[in-house]
């Protein structure tokens, strides 16, 4: 592979906004894209040769066959490309379905791509024949829609071009729309900037919402020590219709002295797992599941993933961006972050069914 902008590439980066700013707030303006809810991938295409790189630089090639073959079919000879790999899965995006994709058997990964195919959603041109990452992004989008046909609706792996607009107004509409097809929020790009690697140049508009969650165990820091315990992370259930508690993430990100306070103030709830909910979930058929706090995953590997459990009876509020999975089986995309203690709530009405429900929204009206 010889291309003008050669692998490793880090990505250009986003930082947040609590709202979507004007088009006329920056020196040459801003467009606005969807912001996809996938794994961020750096594509560099020589001919046969095409390498895929995640936003670690890690590479995602063997994981993702029909898109190698969908960029082949689409893309430049010689290309190197920013974008998204995202698997649609009833009109809706999965992330489940693309976390399964990073699996160490190769028969697992073929078999995947065929009953759930990826697909690429470009956003950004950093080479063709010659390294475009100096210019302009307005010269750059002109190159990728000068390159890049339009996908065919249906047609399992293909290449897509993301959307753009150049009105507030419509980016404002997109932002709450999108969501319905499982997209991530609105990102904004200055018209007259370069691509910077893993600079933190653009603007990302996300959702930001509540809940009531049940605070069913914690697990201790990495820094704690038996003579100063230090709390690393609170997890979180909601009680689904049949009474289950049912486990839905975790809370985090606390400052040191808040941790060691959190387990001193925690401690009078410690219970033993058989007088815990989860307690059964202690089982080999439970850990098979990944349906509890204390199961292995094949991103932890053998990490620690013990808890202490706790009485269910203490109530949080925490705010989250968005769910993953749908109805009863629904988690928190990301860590929840800690809001303030709700002692005026009663644990068994923290339930799914406070949660704002998203209206659906065709996904191929999303994706061109």
């Amino acid at each position: 592979m010889r291309l003008p902008v050669m692998p490793p590439v880090q990505p250009m980066l986003a930082k947040s906004m609590a709202k979507i700013p004007p088009a006329d707030s920056i020196d040459g303006g801003l467009v606005y894209e969807p912001k996809w809810d996938g794994f961020r991938a750096i594509v560099f295409r020589d001919g046969d040769d095409v390498q895929i790189g995640s936003r670690s630089t890690k590479p995602l090639t063997r994981y993702f066959p029909e898109v190698v073959e969908a960029v082949k079919a689409k893309l430049p000879e010689r290309c190197v490309i920013d974008g998204e790999i995202v698997v649609p899965v009833d009109g809706h995006l999965d992330f489940d379905s693309l976390t399964q994709r990073i699996h160490p058997a190769d028969s697992r990964v073929r078999m995947l791509s065929e009953a759930s195919p990826a697909s690429l959603v470009v956003f950004d041109l950093l080479a063709l024949d010659e390294d475009f990452m100096d210019r302009p992004f307005d010269e750059r989008r002109a190159a990728l829609e000068a390159t890049i046909s339009p996908a065919k609706p249906g047609a399992g792996a293909d290449v897509h071009l993301t959307q753009v607009t150049y009105d507030a107004a419509e980016a404002e509409q997109w932002f709450h729309a999108f969501e319905g097809a499982g997209l991530d929020g609105i990102v904004a790009k200055a018209r007259a900037g370069r691509y910077v690697q893993n600079g933190r140049t653009m603007l990302k508009i996300k959702h930001a919402r509540t809940a009531d969650v049940v605070v069913a165990g914690f697990r201790l820091h990495k820094n704690s020590t038996s003579g100063r315990p230090l709390l690393g992370s609170m997890l979180l259930g909601l009680y689904a219709s049949d009474g289950r508690l049912q486990h839905v993430g975790v809370c985090a990100s606390f400052p040191e002295a808040r941790r060691a306070a959190l387990v001193e103030e925690l401690a009078p709830l410690v219970v033993d797992f058989e007088d815990h909910p989860w307690g059964e979930w202690q089982s080999e058929e439970a850990q098979a599941s990944g349906r509890l706090p204390g199961g292995q995953s094949r991103w932890t590997g053998k990490k620690d993933l013990s808890f202490t459990p706790l009485a269910p009876t203490r109530v949080a509020e925490v705010g989250y961006e968005h769910m993953e999975g749908r109805g009863e089986m629904a988690r928190f995309r990301h860590t929840a972050q800690f809001k303030r203690w709700r002692d005026d709530r009663d644990a068994t009405s923290c339930r799914y069914d406070q949660l704002e429900e998203v209206a659906r929204y065709d996904l191929d009206d999303v994706l061109r």
